[in-house]
């Protein structure tokens, strides 16, 4: 069925009454949620939220005590490779290693041979794709660069390369927005949209600032250890909503008919 059949399922991603729990605390409290192929969806949610745990889950690298998930109909626990082969993952910028020196290319070609057997040489069909996938995202001319020496927002926009160089028909991004310039933010949002538009792929992200992408998302969802709300943001921006979630007072503003949240939260 596998990889033929899962572009005909309508949703992405299909989490129905999860519950994680690390001895005897509750992580992820029956949360439930649908994404429909294609769609641009932001997670919020304070810190501890299990927001990436979420994530993790959704990956089938955590196995929950309760319900179910479907990615692309496909259960990620049973068919795990399949499933990571559909998933381009970009985890937060501050869990990846610095200390091994590596190119710009050859941080993307990870990505491109991540499902190739041994032994893994880059061949030029390879490269080609790793040089697209920096041109995706408005780098191609850092290609041979030291990773170490980018900037914040050039290192995360090289992540998100990598996962790109995956052909995924699902990009997961944790945390892509915090700690990089306005600049990156642009290319990272628009990187999304040329990929939702051209290819169909939709973009699962979390986020503390949602701000930079509020105008381009079809959904928000409210996050802290259950789902507190989701629907557009203009349904889910209210302050009592949000109150609830953070358990202090956030000021939500409307400019040009849209909502934006001032929350100074950080990742989590």
């Amino acid at each position: 069925m596998e990889t033929c059949n899962v572009m005909n399922e309508k949703y992405a991603i299909e989490v129905d009454n999860v519950v994680v729990a690390f001895n005897s605390l509750v992580v992820l409290d029956h949360v439930s949620l649908k994404m429909k192929k294609g769609s641009f969806i932001a997670i919020l949610g304070p810190n501890g939220a299990g927001k990436t745990t979420l994530l993790k889950v959704i990956m089938g690298l955590l196995k929950p005590v309760k319900g179910t998930v479907k990615i692309f109909g496909l259960d990620p626990l049973r068919n795990g490779d399949i499933v990571r082969s559909l998933i381009g993952y970009v985890p937060q910028r501050q869990r990846v290693s610095l200390n091994v020196p590596m190119r710009v290319i050859d941080i993307v070609l990870m990505g491109v041979l991540a499902d190739k057997k041994p032994p893994r040489v880059p061949k030029d069909e390879c490269y080609e794709r790793a040089f697209r996938a920096l041109k995706t995202v408005g780098i191609d001319d850092l290609w041979d660069v030291q990773f170490s020496e980018l900037s914040g927002g050039q290192q995360q926009r090289v992540l998100i390369a990598r996962a790109l160089s995956r052909n995924p028909k699902l990009l997961l991004l944790d945390e892509p927005m915090n700690g990089v310039d306005v600049a990156s933010q642009r290319e990272i949002v628009n990187a999304i949209g040329k990929l939702k538009r051209e290819h169909g792929v939709g973009t699962l992200m979390v986020t503390h600032d949602v701000n930079p992408i509020v105008e381009h998302l079809d959904k928000v969802i409210l996050l802290n250890r259950r789902v507190i709300a989701e629907g557009k943001p203009e349904e889910v921006f209210n302050e009592e909503v949000l109150t609830i979630a953070y358990g202090s007072k956030i000021r939500v503003i409307t400019y040009e008919g849209r909502c934006y949240a001032l929350i100074g939260d950080t990742h989590g």
